[in-house]
């Protein structure tokens, strides 16, 4: 199921990253049942609500090899791991504050045998290390997640996009945006709004979207 959706969108997969793919589904399902990572609801549509979710960040930026990218408030992993495994030469930190949900994650990212991971049991905002992206998928309204992770950000990179926060969410976020655009430094370029159903056609995202804020 999970290669049958990917496949139209990412057609050049390597063997070892189809295989890590297609081991998302059982794992989640099994460990869903011990430690509720993912709503029981959605846990059947785990390719197409999680894990093609995620890869809509990777339809927007092809991440050059060795940049540093934060997860932050990663849930059951994503989008940090679809784009780990589709980004094998980048390396990315997935924090959490709640611990039972970064334990399901390492054991995801073992058993796939990722190694350009390292996971974190803490709040974003008291990290001391800087990234060349930010990622997360709607852990909190927009203007305080800036707050917490713009210090975290650093300029000046060699990637396809200037460094920043990719921020997926849904709905209506005129609002948002607005009150983030003033929490932004004077001189920093305004958040750009962009429909994810530009690259995937599938009705769930009808109303999602990608935002990214460069740094």
């Amino acid at each position: 199921m999970v290669l049958e959706l990917l496949h139209p969108y990412f057609p050049k997969l390597s063997a070892e990253q189809q295989l890590q793919f297609a081991q998302l589904e059982p794992l989640y399902k099994e460990w869903n049942e011990r430690i509720n990572v993912i709503s029981r609801k959605d846990i059947e549509a785990l390719a197409e609500h999680h894990i093609l979710h995620s890869l809509a960040i990777a339809k927007f930026c092809s991440f050059s090899g060795g940049a540093a990218i934060l997860d932050a408030g990663t849930g059951g992993g994503f989008p940090g791991i679809p784009l780990a495994i589709l980004f094998p030469d980048c390396r990315f930190t997935l924090v959490d504050a709640i611990g039972k949900k970064i334990k399901v994650v390492q054991v995801v990212i073992d058993a796939i045998g990722l190694k350009n991971v390292t996971t974190l049991h803490a709040r974003c905002e008291t990290l001391k290390q800087q990234f060349d992206f930010v990622i997360s998928r709607a852990v909190t309204d927009l203007p305080a997640f800036v707050g917490w992770v713009w210090p975290l950000i650093r300029t000046g990179n060699k990637q396809a996009v200037p460094n920043g926060i990719i921020y997926l969410k849904g709905g209506d976020l005129q609002a948002e945006l607005a009150e983030t655009i003033k929490k932004l430094p004077h001189k920093a370029s305004p958040p750009e709004e962009i429909m994810i159903s530009k690259w995937f056609d599938n009705e769930f995202f009808t109303t999602k979207k990608l935002i990214y804020i460069p740094r």
